[in-house]
């Protein structure tokens, strides 16, 4: 009997008030102390109640939501001033750092990170925008805007009709392309084919117009974009499971699950690696200026001052026959920015004033800006009209400075596409560069950079080098901006 009573005082506690019983587990939980911390911030004082034996990752978790947050772009400090800052651990406890109930502690953000939208940020596309990963890029020049807006710009500027499931407007030109069979055409063989004139066989059956062994003999480097969107489409689902994204190479915002760079990083919110390839399709297959006049006019500042010249090219894009499923942007007009230009170089004055008025000009008349074109003449011999041959395969095609600024353009002019989440995959902006050819004559060239050229040049990782002209250099990571891994090729 005397057990039995000594193992019910065991087991259960009497208060001498009540006859309410407590398990002795759920005592043992009473018996521990939660102490409450004071979190003062520039939005008020708010109370955090945690355990002694509480992680600090837990505390910065429990400020996280007691504020509200959407991301962890904050500091924690235990003195005013952001003086003896508090580290988010695993392993560090909140009664080793010495914080008693009562303690105040400071929530400052980083890197000068909106923790609370005011009325003049209220619209933007996010509340948490941390200077050291979309600010300070998007104020770096060139800078690029955010695809919202770059994707807004380009709606109200562009005279497509149409829409695809993703909402996005396509261009005419995309429409027609779509449209059309694309198969390439074949006569019957004499040799080869044994059948009637209307029968086909394997010799003379159309090809499809991303056939590798009919591009080669064509001599066509790259394949038309429309021409890889049928070669993805092409399989036994045709294209339903077909994505088309462009790469990111910036941290990827509101993990929870640790503080905000630099001071921590998981493989859920860390960009991949970029592996730089080159790119099997092009936007756009051919450059053509409807008259020479276009083009003189557009010399005539040269051949008169020797300094060099930027122009922004205006028309539309139409189909190109002469590449399966191609497409060609015919220019119409050339449109001088504001610009200060020496032998050498040449800065564009921005903003232009007359941009928007040149724009709705331009789409009045069924035209809009398609491209850019400069020149690099270096005079040879006046009296011959010749000028020196500077760009070639032992140089370079394109200056590092160039390709940021191709990427750059086109970044602001990105492509509509039904394949992609977001609406828009890519660019037809095209780049035209005026220079001399092997027989010292003004030849122009056609350029665009790759998708993976445009994504370095939007999050701020391509930058030109000082003493090489053709040499383009990666940023290395810091507190202020994480850089991804980029790696080549070198095919010898």
């Amino acid at each position: 009997m005397g057990r039995k009573q000594n193992y019910i005082v065991a087991e259960a506690v009497v208060t001498a008030d009540s006859n309410l019983y407590l398990g002795w587990k759920d005592f043992l939980k009473m018996s521990k102390k939660k102490i409450m911390l004071r979190v003062q911030s520039s939005e008020g004082t708010r109370r955090v109640e945690c355990d002694p034996q509480d992680s600090t990752m837990d505390l910065f978790q429990k400020v996280h939501d007691a504020f509200g947050l959407s991301a962890f772009c904050f500091a924690l400090y235990r003195e005013r001033g952001n003086k003896d800052e508090i580290n988010s651990s695993r392993s560090k406890t909140v009664k080793s750092l010495g914080l008693n109930h009562g303690d105040l502690i400071y929530l400052a953000p980083i890197n000068g990170a909106v923790l609370w939208p005011t009325d003049s940020s209220s619209n933007s596309l996010a509340s948490v925008t941390p200077s050291g990963e979309s600010g300070e890029q998007e104020r770096s020049l060139p800078s690029t805007s955010s695809s919202q807006t770059t994707a807004t710009r380009w709606k109200n500027s562009s005279s497509s009709s149409g829409s695809s499931s993703n909402g996005s407007q396509e261009d005419e030109v995309d429409l027609q392309l779509w449209k059309m069979d694309g198969k390439i055409k074949r006569d019957r063989d004499d040799k080869l084919c044994r059948h009637g004139a209307n029968a086909c066989c394997l010799h003379c059956s159309p090809l499809e117009p991303f056939d590798e062994a009919y591009l080669k003999e064509q001599k066509i480097k790259h394949m038309s974009f429309h021409s890889y969107l049928r070669k993805l489409t092409a399989g036994v689902d045709r294209g339903k499971f077909v994505a088309l994204e462009d790469i990111s190479c910036r941290i990827k915002l509101g993990c929870k699950d640790h503080p905000p760079w630099p001071r921590g990083i998981c493989s859920k919110c860390q960009p991949n690696a970029v592996t730089l390839n080159r790119q099997i399709y092009r936007h756009v297959d051919n450059v053509m200026f409807e008259n020479p006049q276009i083009v003189e006019r557009f010399l005539d500042y040269w051949r008169v001052t020797g300094h060099q010249r930027i122009g922004f090219l205006y028309g539309t894009y139409e189909i190109h026959g002469d590449v399966p499923l191609g497409t060609r942007a015919t220019v119409s007009a050339i449109y001088e920015p504001p610009q200060e230009s020496s032998r050498d170089s040449v800065t564009l004055l921005l903003p232009d004033d007359k941009e928007d008025l040149v724009d709705d000009v331009a789409r009045q008349l069924g035209m809009r800006r398609i491209g850019w074109i400069f020149t690099d003449l270096i005079a040879d011999d006046m009296q011959k009209g010749t000028v020196q041959h500077v760009r070639n395969i032992e140089s370079h095609f394109l200056s590092a400075q160039e390709c940021i600024m191709a990427g750059h353009f086109q970044n602001l002019h990105p492509n509509p596409c039904r394949f992609s989440p977001g609406g828009y995959f890519g660019s037809k902006f095209a780049t035209v560069c005026v220079t001399g050819d092997s027989t010292n004559q003004v030849h122009m060239e056609g350029y665009q950079v790759s998708n993976q050229c445009m994504a370095l040049v939007r999050d701020g990782c391509l930058v030109p080098t000082k003493d090489a002209p053709e040499l383009g250099s990666i940023r290395e990571s810091s507190d202020k901006q994480y850089v991804p891994d980029v790696y080549y090729k070198d095919s010898l």
